[in-house]
């Protein structure tokens, strides 16, 4: 048996242990933990900037994205004094809010992030508006024409938007929002949106709730963004071949049919260095109109 490889680093005057530096997570990629921890440290003030604040669920790969997995609310033990948690419901979760602690998370072959709607003790007022669709094919050409009829629609109604890929084969439509409407309002807000789209492209969306009463159609999945349930945070890396990340596009890109696969570990920062961080190219919208709108 192989005898394991353990280091350690310094950063932020913690010091983490990195162990088995040279195992390959994402092998089609060559990413070992080594290059990943160095990629995450890079990723580090985006991907922190959307966990922060947020209850957060990680998926971890012991073995690389094609060995056996499984999700992580509660701290793992040993919990380093570096780690603050932040307990909701019998659950002790990681408050993701240093390098320190994405680093920890790293070694411990968390591949992948997802936050939570509702921020930290701030459950009634979401800052956000998300749309997600889910295609019901392992493979879907028209996800970018879908998420175009979205955006287009919110443009109508005054709403502006950034989509965002998933990381795997889905869209989000993220809308920054002032901090006055609640999940229940917002839902209102998406079922509109979701049956207006099923009539009037009946054969692209669904919002079916059933995968398997959904045939080939686009879900149209209003209902996730509510408190407690979670979605890929914006940065978070994926257990795809490509190792790609969950990245927010301009409109032109969801034109252009760009794939989500095109975005990855090994690219992801030279687009950041060259656009920054898209969703903060949109200004916080205010949907009590709309709501007051389709209430009549």
């Amino acid at each position: 048996m192989p005898t394991a490889v353990k280091g350690s680093i310094m950063i932020e005057e913690q010091e983490l242990t990195i162990s088995n530096p040279d195992k390959l997570l994402w092998p089609e990629m060559g990413i070992t933990k080594l290059v990943y921890l160095e990629k995450l440290g890079e990723l580090a003030p985006y991907l922190i900037k959307h966990c922060k604040n947020r209850y957060l669920t990680t998926i971890r790969y012991p073995n690389g994205i094609h060995g056996k997995f499984f999700y992580q609310k509660n701290c793992p033990q040993p919990q380093p004094d570096f780690v603050h948690l932040a307990p909701l419901d019998a659950i002790a979760y990681i408050h993701l809010d240093s390098l320190p602690v994405l680093l920890w998370l790293g070694n411990l072959a968390c591949l992948e992030f997802h936050a939570s709607f509702d921020r930290i003790n701030e459950p009634e007022r979401p800052t956000e508006w998300i749309i997600d669709l889910d295609p019901s094919l392992e493979e879907e050409p028209r996800i970018m024409e879908a998420a175009s009829h979205v955006g287009k629609l919110l443009l109508s109604l005054g709403i502006q938007s950034v989509p965002k890929t998933s990381g795997a084969t889905g869209v989000q439509i993220v809308v920054p929002l002032e901090q006055d409407l609640t999940f229940d309002e917002l839902r209102r807000i998406g079922q509109f949106v979701g049956e207006y789209l099923s009539r009037s492209h009946p054969g692209l969306f669904t919002i079916e709730r059933m995968k398997k009463d959904r045939g080939d159609l686009i879900y149209f999945d209003y209902l996730q963004h509510y408190r407690g349930k979670t979605i890929s945070a914006p940065y978070t890396p994926r257990a795809k071949k490509a190792a790609s990340v969950s990245t927010p596009l301009t409109w032109d890109e969801v034109g252009r049919d760009v794939k989500p696969a095109d975005y990855h570990l090994l690219n992801i920062m030279q687009r950041l260095h060259s656009r920054g961080d898209l969703l903060d190219s949109v200004a916080a919208q205010n949907l009590r109109p709309i709501l007051k709108f389709i209430g009549r």
